[in-house]
């Protein structure tokens, strides 16, 4: 009697066997497309998920489903579920706005997770799934990262180009908040904070009556605010209106994935001086060296302080790879500044500050010195792949 039992035994762990080969062979293609459809997970996403005898994948890239599909095509054993997203399940609900002054992003759909950006108050989104009570959403910047549910209002294609007609303020102040009847004693209905939009309603006693996407209405002090049509049509921001914001973030303490007056990391700090003057940029600091125009900072390997102050200009981001520091010359980029001239950059580290290149400076610092890799100009660029101005943007209308 052992012996057939011992031959079962050895069929099921043949079967087993099987599967994993399958599943390790499937894994191998899956991230070998990955690799080259989808290589960055910020701007595009490329997910697989076995559950039994099923593989389930989704992509918001029909070229990366496609190349998969080719060459998976003989395998056997398992069904293969394709899904491009938005996902059909929203029902066209494949638009939003962010519900809250400030949204905490993340790197995947529950709350212990990195956060990875923020989006404040009146952001447009591309909403692509849920998952856990959280949508995966991307970004004008083309991020993708996941937000709360409370933290999106979802919206149909045709309610999304009404938003887009409306009229809208911006909020102007640093900080603030909406209230309950056009009087500032009377109960606060949010926050707010700069750079937030809101759809206007009414004018009263000197207040802007406005509806917030989750549909609250609440008054806001028009001193404080100024209708989104003009403000979108403003000219280019020059060095001196960059700068002129980003100081005012001095002392803002750094926070990782923050991008509001409320804290902001390395490039949330970059993006967050561009956008507040009507210019949407890329989200983190790899990202953004990629685009714009070089700058020559560099003597080799090592950065060159005389072509820092004959070549860069105001405005100019600066942008430093630890790696170097042990040698690493093709290492990530992992930070960004703004350069200011005469050998100053305003940074967030620890807090906005500004710092020098110059080792005679009081404020030179020797790190980011001796990291610095590239620098780009994104200023004579406006207008160009993703330096976009706010009214050229699809997303924002106009």
């Amino acid at each position: 009697m052992k012996k057939p039992i011992i031959l079962f035994c050895f069929f099921l762990i043949s079967i087993a066997v099987k599967a994993q080969i399958d599943t390790a062979s499937f894994k191998n293609v899956f991230n070998q497309i990955k690799k080259e459809y989808a290589p960055d997970k910020r701007s595009i996403y490329f997910n697989t998920q076995f559950k039994g005898d099923s593989i389930f994948v989704e992509s918001t890239s029909a070229e990366a489903l496609a190349a998969l599909d080719k060459q998976v095509s003989g395998v056997t054993g398992y069904t293969k579920v394709n899904s491009l997203l938005p996902a059909k399940n929203l029902n066209g609900l494949e638009y939003g706005l962010a519900n809250l002054s400030v949204c905490n992003n993340r790197a995947a759909p529950q709350n212990a997770a990195e956060m990875m950006t923020q989006m404040i108050l009146g952001t447009p989104v591309e909403v692509l799934k849920k998952q856990s009570g959280y949508y995966l959403v991307r970004t004008p910047d083309g991020y993708l990262s996941y937000t709360d549910g409370t933290a999106v209002s979802l919206m149909n294609k045709q309610e999304f180009d009404a938003w887009k007609k409306s009229t809208r303020i911006i909020y102007l102040e640093d900080f603030g908040h909406a209230f309950s009847k056009p009087d500032v004693n009377s109960i606060r209905v949010s926050d707010l904070v700069k750079g937030n939009i809101l759809v206007l309603t009414s004018e009263e006693k000197g207040f802007y009556k406005v509806s917030f996407p989750d549909k609250r209405i609440g008054y806001i002090k028009k001193a404080d605010a100024k209708l989104f049509s003009e403000w979108q049509k403003k000219p280019n921001p020059d060095a001196e209106a960059i700068l002129k914001t980003a100081k005012t973030l001095i002392g803002v303490p750094y926070l990782w994935g923050g991008t509001s007056v409320k804290g902001v990391d390395c490039s949330g700090f970059t993006k967050t001086s561009y956008f507040l003057n009507g210019v949407v940029i890329p989200r983190d600091a790899s990202q953004q060296a990629l685009v714009g125009v070089d700058v020559d900072v560099l003597e080799g390997d090592s950065t060159s302080l005389d072509k820092c102050l004959k070549n860069l200009k105001a405005g100019d981001l600066l942008f430093f790879a630890a790696a170097k520091l042990r040698g690493n010359m093709g290492g990530r980029v992992t930070h960004t500044a703004i350069y200011m001239g005469n050998g100053e950059f305003i940074q967030s580290a620890g807090m906005v500050k500004i710092s020098s290149l110059l080792p005679t400076s009081s404020n030179y610092d020797e790190r980011e010195y001796k990291t610095l890799v590239s620098a780009k100009r994104y200023l004579t660029e406006i207008g160009k792949a993703q330096i976009t101005r706010v009214n050229q943007h699809d997303w924002y209308g106009n």
